[in-house]
Parts: structure tokens; C-alpha cells; sequence
């Protein structure tokens, strides 16, 4: 309490406006002899001053004035049996240091008799500054974490200390969530590159390529967020790490084009790649989305119309306009080499044909038979007809005599 105290003179720092509410000190003020609040019948029950007169001769006070400790505290036996009676006594015009409506749930005590109980938990209550913006809301949460733990350290770990207030729960997020959506991101686009590297043909280019339009992607989004007036928060990152996954459809597809590409100039393959699946692109990818990103601007819901269609727009715009106009241009410098086609694939690693092997490729003569597979009469080849097999021979011999 004395340390929250000393934060309080400093509001500016630390944002605590008000002294703390401490229910040890209202209840030493309400146990004390000279008050007329803790009284007790001569069964040892609590008289309550809401309940009995303070001049009813059946309740006398529960200490005298030589009980009390060099703190004016109760000795320890009677500590906790009239802590417990403190927070059941309601505040009265004879008594207005009574717990319960105070202090009726800031103290918790362990289970048994109250010779043996202990205060298990408690809080002290204070306020903050006037708080304006959500800096102002971030600041003042940053500031009491950073005394809870110092208070942590000085009870030497005995108790530990933690903050609470209704806005923490929502502006909890905001400490974190500069870094972990770094982390995320990071890990989206790691994925990214080993997934496009597999499956693009094992090219550390056309992975390069299509990470590095994705990344700026997102950093145009980003930028589209601060112009737009779009916080970021919890669902903001949620749809910037869902972005990562959608451009990939914007670049994936231009990039296995140009590296299928046949054309000897990376300007000549740029150019039939975007040709090939431009409009692939624009009309399957970019025009579908929008299409169904229209219906969330008539919502009149300002979560659906900031978070969803701000954002799904930028996604589609600036996917679009990478992936059919700068990724283009950038392949043209950093593009991956022309994959090799299919049949050269399939003959990799084989041996040229032998010349043996070539002249048994070269057309012949086709020998027909009948169906009784009896030699043919004559001999057919793809020029026409000659003399029968039987008479070759002759007809040689023939030309050789005539001088043929």
C-alpha cells in the first residue's frame, strides 16, 4: 500500500490518480477500541451496530485498549476471528468502516477455523488518469504491469502482484501484437517459399520471386490500413496473415508461365506469359473476389465494414495490380531460366542413337503374304513393284550383261 501510495504522488508516470483503497486499514480503523463498530456478545457472536443499539448492555467491544500490538493491531489469535466478523458488517450511520459492501469480496480466507485461516488473496483498489485515446489506454496498462512486478520484487516473491482492470482484457493484445504478427507473417512466408520451391521445379528464383511480390503485398496493405484509418489489432493480423495465402494466387501462376516459356528473351517471355494467364487471373481470381467483397460495403455493421471489406479490398487490389503489373516487370530482370521441356526431360541421360541402330529406322521394303502364308508373287516396296523374289537374281544378271 505504501508503495502504490508513493506511485500516486508521481500520476503523471505512473497514471494512478488516487490513493489506494486498502482494507487493512479500514479494518484496523473498525476493530480499534475507541470506535463502536466491533462489538460481541458475551457468547463471543458478532453485535452488529446495524442490527443492536450502541448502548445495548448485552454487547461490550471485542479488545480493550491494551490488546492492540505497537501497530494497533489485534493480537494474531483474534486477527483473523474478527477479520472475518469486519467483512460481514454493513456500513452504518453508527459505524461506516463496515466491510462488506467494501470489502465483501476483496479478501479471500482459506477454509477452516479461524484460528488456522489465512488470507489467501485480496486487492487494493485505486483509479487511473483521465484517459483519452487508446495510447493513452496502452500507456496506463504498460505502467501497471510495470509496477506489479516491482511491487512482486519487493515482497521477495512471498505474493505475486498483477493488475486488473476492465479495459486490460481488449488492450492486453496490443503488447504483443506488434511481435507476434512478425512471427507470423515470417513463418507464412518461410512456408510460402519452401511450397513454391517444390512445386515450381525446385527454382530458388521462382520461389524468390513470388515471395518477395507477396511480402510487398502486405507491406501495400499495411500502408492501406494507416491511410484508411484500419487498427491494428487482433483481427487485422488475422487478415494480413490471410493475405499471404491469397496473393500467392496472384503470382504462382505468371511465374510457372514464364518458366515454361520458350522464347530465347525474358521481355518475349514475360510478355506470353502474361498473355497466357492474365486474364486467368483477372477474371478467375480478381473479378470473383470482388464480387463477393461488394456485398460487405452495404453492411451496416462497422466491424464488417472496416475490418472485412477495407482489408479484403485492399487484398484484391493490390494483389491484382502486383501480380499484372509489377511482377511482370520484375521477372523481366530476376526471373528464374526456361525449365526444360518435357521431351528433353524424358531423354536426359540417354545416349544418341548408333548408326546401326539409325539405318534400322530408315523405311524398307514391306513384304505382304497371303493368308495362307505363301510367298507373294511380287515384291512391294513404297516406290512401286519389282520382279518376284525368285527372278531377282536373274534379272541382275541381266543388267550386268547389257551394261545397266
Amino acid at each position: 500500500v505504501q508503495e502504490l501510495t508513493r506511485y500516486a504522488q508521481v500520476k503523471q508516470y505512473s497514471t494512478i490518480a488516487s490513493l489506494p483503497n486498502s482494507w487493512l486499514d479500514d479494518y484496523l480503523s473498525w476493530v480499534n477500541p475507541q470506535s463502536q463498530c466491533c462489538r460481541v456478545f458475551n457468547n463471543g457472536s458478532f453485535c452488529s451496530t446495524d442490527r443492536y443499539p450502541v448502548d445495548d448492555s448485552n454487547c461490550t467491544k471485542c479488545l480493550n485498549p491494551g490488546d492492540l500490538n505497537t501497530c494497533f493491531s489485534p493480537p494474531r489469535d483474534k486477527f483473523m476471528h474478527l477479520l472475518d466478523y469486519f467483512l460481514k458488517d454493513n456500513p452504518n450511520v453508527h459505524c461506516a468502516k463496515g466491510g462488506h459492501a467494501a470489502y465483501g469480496t476483496a479478501v479471500k480466507l482459506s477454509s477452516g477455523p479461524a484460528s488456522n485461516q489465512t488470507v489467501e488473496a485480496s486487492y487494493f483498489m485505486t483509479y487511473h488518469t483521465v484517459l483519452s485515446d487508446d495510447d493513452d489506454y496502452i500507456r496506463a496498462l504498460k505502467r501497471a504491469e510495470e509496477i506489479a512486478q516491482n511491487l512482486t520484487l519487493s515482497l521477495n516473491g512471498s505474493s505475486t502482484v498483477f493488475p486488473y482492470s476492465v479495459f486490460y482484457v481488449f488492450y492486453e493484445q496490443y503488447l504483443t501484437v506488434a511481435s507476434q504478427s512478425a512471427v507470423n507473417l515470417g513463418i507464412c512466408a518461410a512456408a510460402i517459399f519452401v511450397v513454391t520451391f517444390v512445386l515450381l521445379g525446385f527454382s530458388i528464383m521462382s520461389a524468390f520471386t513470388v515471395t518477395l511480390t507477396v511480402v510487398m503485398i502486405v507491406v501495400d496493405i499495411m500502408g492501406m490500413m494507416w491511410a484508411w484509418g484500419i487498427s491494428f489489432n487482433a483481427i487485422s493480423v488475422v487478415n494480413l496473415v490471410m493475405a499471404t495465402g491469397i496473393s500467392v494466387e496472384f503470382c504462382a501462376h505468371i511465374v510457372r508461365s514464364f518458366a515454361l516459356s520458350r522464347k530465347k528473351d525474358d521481355i518475349e517471355r514475360a510478355k506470353e506469359s502474361l498473355s497466357e494467364m492474365g486474364s486467368s487471373v483477372l477474371s478467375g481470381i480478381t473479378l470473383t473476389k470482388c464480387l463477393g467483397i461488394i456485398v460487405l460495403a452495404f453492411s451496416k455493421s462497422q466491424l464488417f465494414e472496416v475490418f472485412y471489406f477495407r482489408m479484403y479490398l485492399g487484398i484484391v487490389v493490390f494483389g491484382a495490380s502486383h501480380g499484372l503489373i509489377f511482377l511482370p516487370v520484375l521477372l523481366t530482370y530476376i526471373g528464374p531460366s526456361a525449365m526444360p521441356s518435357p521431351e528433353a526431360v524424358f531423354n536426359k541421360g540417354k545416349s544418341p542413337p548408333s548408326r546401326r541402330a539409325r539405318r534400322q529406322q530408315q523405311p524398307g521394303p514391306l513384304i505382304t503374304r497371303s493368308p495362307d502364308h505363301s510367298p507373294p508373287p511380287t515384291a512391294t516396296t513404297l516406290y512401286g513393284q519389282i520382279a518376284p523374289p525368285n527372278e531377282l537374281p536373274k534379272e541382275r544378271a541381266r543388267r550386268v550383261q547389257s551394261g545397266q
